[in-house]
């Protein structure tokens, strides 16, 4: 399957952000790709709660979720929305940090909401609390496609080995971590992390991102990493989009999931212990 990670800067108007979303989903699937992957936080990436509150949509109203969902049946392709943010019911007002899989035929075939909140001390200067504005998912996803199975996941969740296992335990040949790193932990560890993730699982690792600096009408503009990245079930990097390439592209061959996971059979290993 030829598979197109999407890198973006968006920023935190989402009407602005989904135009150029559409023209680089046309562009991928014009170059042949027939699995396309958004980053995270697609539709609006901003520090700002007020910008959030007053732009945010619910699913069942979110104009960027809607044409996607258009396109993909226009081009009858698959696409992984990486994550939008979207407004929920909670009576605290958190959003939904949402992955959503359309399927060729636009609908949504999965969701999965983000597990882990990015709560961290980057350094001083840098400090998220991702909690404060956004609720932790309760579940882990995987999807069934022609072309595999997906596990669903995103960003701060590429900390937690033990759900990229258990997504492989069930199933899942290729892992989605569509992503928003900050620079700092991005050049320390975006690479090693996504490598381990497919080597300890022998999966495909797929993992576009955000990249730049993002425009902000309000609140403090956000940097990210950039580096989308394909990782291959051996932990080879297929491709790399560094923090200039707009569109990365790799084929996707399950075979090679096949032949990592009987050279080391790892996933059959796991055994009980006691302690610490």
């Amino acid at each position: 399957m030829r598979t197109a990670l999407l890198q973006l800067t968006s920023g935190d108007e989402p009407d602005r952000n989904l135009g150029h979303t559409l023209d680089k989903v046309r562009e991928a699937a014009a170059a042949g790709a027939g699995f396309v992957l958004t980053p995270e936080v697609t539709n609006c990436v901003s520090t700002s709660r007020r910008q959030q509150q007053a732009v945010l949509q619910h699913e069942a109203d979110d104009a960027t979720l809607a044409a996607l969902c258009d396109l993909t049946a226009t081009l009858h392709i698959w696409l992984l929305i990486g994550s939008l943010a979207l407004k929920t019911d909670a009576a605290d007002g958190r959003f939904a940090n949402r992955s959503f899989l359309v399927a060729p035929d636009g609908s949504v075939h999965a969701r999965y909401d983000k597990i882990h909140m990015f709560d961290v001390d980057v350094s001083a200067e840098e400090t998220y609390r991702e909690s404060d504005g956004f609720l932790p998912g309760k579940r882990a996803v995987t999807a069934q496609t022609p072309f595999g199975t997906l596990g669903m996941t995103i960003c701060y969740d590429l900390r937690f080995p033990h759900l990229y296992r258990s997504l492989a335990v069930a199933g899942a040949e290729i892992l989605t971590v569509p992503s928003a790193f900050s620079p700092v932990t991005g050049a320390a560890h975006w690479t090693a992390l996504l490598q381990a993730r497919a080597i300890e699982t022998g999966c495909y690792v797929l993992a576009p991102a955000q990249s730049g600096t993002h425009s902000a009408k309000f609140g403090k503009p956000r940097k990210t990493f950039g580096h989308s990245m394909a990782i291959s079930p051996w932990g080879e990097i297929l491709c790399d989009a560094g923090q200039e390439y707009p569109i990365v592209y790799v084929d996707l061959d399950l075979g090679q999931v096949s032949q990592a996971r009987r050279r080391i059979p790892s996933l059959r290993h796991s055994c009980q212990f006691e302690g610490p």
